[in-house]
């Protein structure tokens, strides 16, 4: 059979749709086929935070999201433990962005079909067969499609990585909850007066506002129906009455939902031409709002690597690095929402933790420390020795055409070069180059890979033509 298609990812939620629009800045060809024939309906917020605002920034889609979205002020939040954002916070994106689920799923999937992607809907991965030229895709109605590679991109239930064969070790839930969003029938007073009482000892529980009259609703899910039912308003009158001796009058849900804190990451996020990314490569409890960001920024690491291995440039280990980067960090991920997770717990022993680290958290070291956790904005890769900044992602630098993110539209590498005598010579097809003296950057020249990472930092054109080759292959004469 031909190849009908270089890429086919299996799920169109955040992750698939953002590698989807990635793959299509390459001019790959790609289809994103779908088991929902609708996209979620579930009013649920969810928060964007300050990597992921700067992924969309660096692909122009920022201004397209913010309208929809409800900016909140940067804070770390560990465990729930409220405390103001700490100085020195590296980021011109420096805020939590609240947004309906529906709505940034619709507008990226909107972004990727605009680029080329195909979405079929209704449509779900039965089966594949690879080879060393590429993969045999059958679906759920009998359809065989030829492709050179297949992401499983199908959520935390994920169907290509229970066929492929890879484990998903973990731990199963311990404690589930439920959460929703619904209107409150007494006075905003009363609700946060009954609140801050209870959460002196039950930190899983909580009403927040969350609009006019509504509020966001976490209770413990202990002793309601079954948990392969959907939950009901009635559920949280239950509960609500159980730990706060009130129902709050709720009414009016938008949402409802029940959770766990199940905990797995997927052995291998490779096999073959068959990879792995968001919910379907790892999955954790919900709180710290991490688990839409991590996938969003897999799809980000994933892209153009996968893009160069199609294109036939990549370094012969580029498309390894996808596992060996971010495997680590939702690794890192799980650690940390474990921790908070114990953080919650109304026994005496992480009560007496809880305290201290809130104690702690008063230094602003910590407090940062944490919050770069969260928000993803203190990830380091390892590209070998080098200044600190080596692995780190650049934050959006002031350039003489504006900002540094608004130059890597186009999902390319970059060559900020400060010296104004290097040259991309060999790898214009694939790198840009940006010869400004003035860039507001404390270095002599940094290559950015299209994920905004710097690959690179020095003054020599050896030098960088060893990076350019290390990261975007030989060049092109």
């Amino acid at each position: 059979m031909p190849h009908a298609y270089d890429v086919i990812i299996a799920g169109c939620g955040p992750t698939g749709a953002m590698l989807a629009a990635e793959l299509r800045l390459h001019d790959v060809r790609v289809l994103v086929v779908e088991q929902q024939t609708e996209p979620a309906s579930a009013v649920r917020i969810v928060g964007l935070h300050i990597r992921s605002l700067e992924l969309m920034a660096m692909r122009g889609l920022l201004e397209r999201i913010l309208p929809h979205g409800r900016k909140r002020p940067a804070s770390a939040y560990f465990a729930a433990i409220a405390k103001p954002a700490p100085p020195g916070l590296d980021s011109r994106y420096a805020y939590l962005l609240g947004i309906p689920q529906p709505v940034i799923e619709r507008l990226l999937e909107e972004h990727a079909v605009e680029l080329g992607a195909q979405v079929r809907r209704g449509c779900a991965v039965a089966g594949f067969e690879q080879d060393d030229e590429g993969v045999t895709v059958e679906l759920a109605d009998g359809e065989r499609l030829r492709s050179r590679y297949l992401v499983g991109g199908d959520g935390a239930r994920s169907t290509v990585r229970k066929l492929l064969g890879v484990g998903f070790p973990g731990e199963p839930a311990r404690t589930e909850s439920l959460m929703g969003e619904m209107e409150v029938g007494v006075p905003p007073e009363e609700v946060a007066v009954t609140v801050a009482a209870i959460r002196e000892t039950h930190q899983r529980f909580w009403l927040r506002p969350a609009g006019v009259r509504v509020y966001s609703v976490l209770v413990p899910a202990a002793g309601v129906s079954d948990r392969a039912e959907p939950p009901t308003l009635e559920d949280f009158k239950q509960q609500l009455h159980a730990v706060a001796g009130t129902d709050f009058g709720v009414h009016s849900p938008r949402w409802l939902s029940r959770f766990g804190d199940a905990t797995r990451l997927a052995d291998s996020y490779r096999v073959g031409r068959v990879l792995l990314a968001g919910d379907a490569a790892h999955i954790h409890p919900p709180i710290g709002g991490q688990g839409l960001n991590l996938g969003v920024q897999d799809a980000f690491n994933l892209g153009w690597k996968l893009a160069a291995q199609i294109h036939g440039w990549a370094p012969e280990t580029l498309l390894d690095t996808y596992q060996t980067e971010r495997r680590p960090v939702a690794e890192a991920v799980l650690d940390n929402t474990r921790a908070q997770t114990e953080l919650l717990s109304s026994e005496p022993g992480a009560q007496a933790v809880r305290r201290l680290l809130t104690e702690l958290m008063d230094f602003d070291e910590v407090n940062l420390h944490l919050l770069e956790k969260i928000t993803a904005i203190g990830i380091r890769y390892d590209f070998g020795t080098g200044p600190d900044l080596l692995g780190r992602r650049l934050r959006d630098i002031d350039v003489k055409q504006g900002h540094l993110y608004d130059l890597l539209h186009r999902g390319r590498g970059l060559l900020l070069d400060r010296t104004e005598r290097l040259t991309v010579d060999g790898w214009s097809d694939r790198v840009d180059h940006l010869a400004d003296s003035t860039a507001a950057l404390d270095a002599p020249s940094v290559l950015l890979r299209p994920d905004g990472h710097v690959a690179w930092i020095g003054d020599d054109q050896q030098d960088v033509n060893d990076h350019l080759s290390r990261w975007f292959g030989k060049p092109a004469h």
